[in-house]
């Protein structure tokens, strides 16, 4: 009877649905080979036929990085040289000369310099425009200028660069560069460790295990972890991360897609170093998928109290596949969950508004998830720390003065001014913040916050329908409304916009290391992770211990 029964009805079926995965691959199979085709003619058509000489490389380039950009912006091709830069940020590992550098307009711009590596070796400082390299003048160098910086060890390379209005002439000896994930960690008081994690690279948790190990024999009972603005990297150094304060075989991330084999659950596989050290992490609006993943894993696990404000929002894990003549797509192939089930991605790509803006999640949409003890978290919109705190949040008259870089120009003009500073911590008094905004006068800068952006990119849309001129009166009405907003905000925002101006000057003289000095004795948000920690009553609530 079963025998008959399977012969009748369940072969039937299994070749039935055999037969149907057979024909939807044949129609994807055969759509893909169209496809391909009618893009391959067309490439060979036009590069034969346009009136000006073309060049294939570059036509080719520009089309799948368009193709790629109506998906998401972590679908990425990388070419050749794209390749060389992939692997640096997976490394943290390079030849080069040890700084962060900037284009603008025909200059290269050195952001800042990493100490004792070969720009500071060199004598560069932050604000130094380089202008040509070797017999390279970059005003009439179009392609990536920062390659010819790269080359083998002990390469040398002669530049020419200017500062403060002086054109100079230095030499830079090439040297293997390795950018700590952790560039900074110590005692904060005699009980309490401090662990600033920038990036995850493959050496990132054997960094924090070396710190945290270290700071537990120099006496410390409790840890903060900084992860603002670290903007991820490896998701397994992320779970080796988790690792250091959590049972071994724990569920850390999981990971979904249409791919059967991209559906994985990471677990941790080591001994912890420490089960029970009390811990703080800080988050806010920049850390982003790994760091996501170490604070809500350890959030969801009851583990650690999260303090700042709303994290990124970016739960999507991408893949790097191996393509030919070294190049490589990046590519978006699964959804990563916490442990309590959700997924904190913020933006959802496969809905985008008029303007080709992927929509956000509303806040009224997120859904509900509990923690192993019972907490109760969302999904939606990055992780929602268990403690939020407005200095963690950035204006955007903030923004505007960082992204066109006049917080980075003051300093500069300020260090220059005063040269002997060393390791004095220096105070932004009123004076200095009314000489700043007068720098912002004198050299006219566009705040251009995002407001002010729309109105022009309006304006520019009226010249392209001809009817600027019947708005321009009230166009420029609107434009002078927003301007004087714009310095009202300068204003209002003083204290956020001083500290933004400090954390630049002081990097001037002390490097990040200062930095991070000045951060554990005056940041306020490190201070409230202090006193969370030191306030047993307070943490055990959170956590309901």
């Amino acid at each position: 009877m079963n025998a008959f029964f399977q012969k009748k009805y369940i072969i039937p079926v299994l070749a039935s649905a055999f037969l149907f995965v057979g024909v939807s691959f044949k129609n994807d199979f055969f759509e893909i080979a169209k496809q391909i085709e009618i893009f391959t003619t067309l490439f060979k058509e036009v590069n034969s036929n346009y009136v000006d000489e073309t060049n294939p490389g570059d036509l080719m380039d520009k089309a799948i990085k368009g193709m790629l950009a109506s998906l998401d912006p972590y679908t990425n091709y990388f070419n050749e040289a794209d390749v060389v830069k992939f692997k640096i940020n997976n490394t943290g590992e390079y030849t080069g000369i040890g700084a962060l550098i900037s284009r603008k307009e025909d200059q290269l711009i050195i952001k800042e310099p990493y100490k004792n590596f070969p720009a500071d070796k060199a004598g560069l400082k932050a604000g130094d425009a380089i202008i040509q390299i070797g017999d390279v003048v970059l005003k009439d160098f179009k392609d990536d200028a920062s390659q010819l910086l790269k080359g083998s060890k002990n390469t040398k390379i002669d530049i020419k660069y200017i500062r403060q209005g002086k054109t100079l002439s230095t030499q830079l000896v090439l040297d293997e560069v390795e950018i700590k994930s952790v560039p900074f960690f110590g005692k904060i008081d005699a009980k309490t460790g401090y662990i600033v994690l920038t990036h995850f690279t493959k050496k990132a948790s054997s960094e924090v295990k070396d710190a945290l190990e270290q700071l537990k024999k120099e006496g410390a009972e409790r840890i903060v972890l900084d992860l603002r603005d670290n903007p991820g990297g490896l998701l397994n150094e992320a779970v080796n991360i988790c690792n250091l304060f959590v049972p071994k075989n724990e569920t850390i991330v999981t990971t979904k897609s249409k791919v059967e084999k991209y559906n994985n659950t990471y677990k941790t596989t080591r001994e912890p170093v420490d089960l029970n050290i009390p811990l703080v992490i800080i988050v806010n609006g920049k850390s982003a998928s790994a760091s996501e993943i170490v604070a809500g894993a350890l959030q969801d696990l009851d583990r650690a109290v999260v303090l700042g404000s709303r994290s990124f929002g970016k739960g999507l894990v991408q893949r790097p596949i191996d393509m030919s003549f070294g190049t490589q797509v990046k590519v978006t192939i699964s959804r990563y969950y916490t442990p309590s089930g959700r997924c904190i991605q913020a933006l959802d790509y496969t809905r985008k508004d008029k303007n080709g803006v992927a929509t956000r999640t509303e806040e009224k949409n997120y859904n509900a998830f509990k923690t192993r003890k019972g907490r109760t978290v969302y999904d939606g919109g990055g992780i929602q720390p268990d403690i939020e705190l407005a200095e963690t949040q950035v204006s955007s008259i903030a923004n505007a003065v960082i992204k066109n870089d006049a917080v980075f120009d003051y300093a500069t003009t300020y260090y220059y001014k005063n040269p002997n500073l060393g390791n004095t911590i220096p105070t932004i008094t009123d004076a200095d913040y009314n000489d700043f905004k007068q720098f912002l006068k004198n050299k006219k800068f566009n705040l251009d916050t995002e407001t002010e952006v729309n109105l022009k990119k309006t304006l520019a849309a009226a010249k392209k329908e001809k009817i600027d001129e019947s708005i321009t009166a009230e166009y420029q009405q609107l434009l002078n409304a927003i301007q004087k907003s714009e310095w009202n905000a300068l204003e209002k925002n003083q204290k956020e916009i001083k500290n933004l101006l400090l954390d630049e000057i002081i990097k001037r003289y002390q490097y990040q290391e200062g930095l991070y000095q000045y951060y554990i004795k005056s940041n306020p948000e490190i201070k409230k992770a202090v006193n969370v920690l030191t306030t047993s009553a307070e943490y055990n609530s959170i956590l309901k211990m």
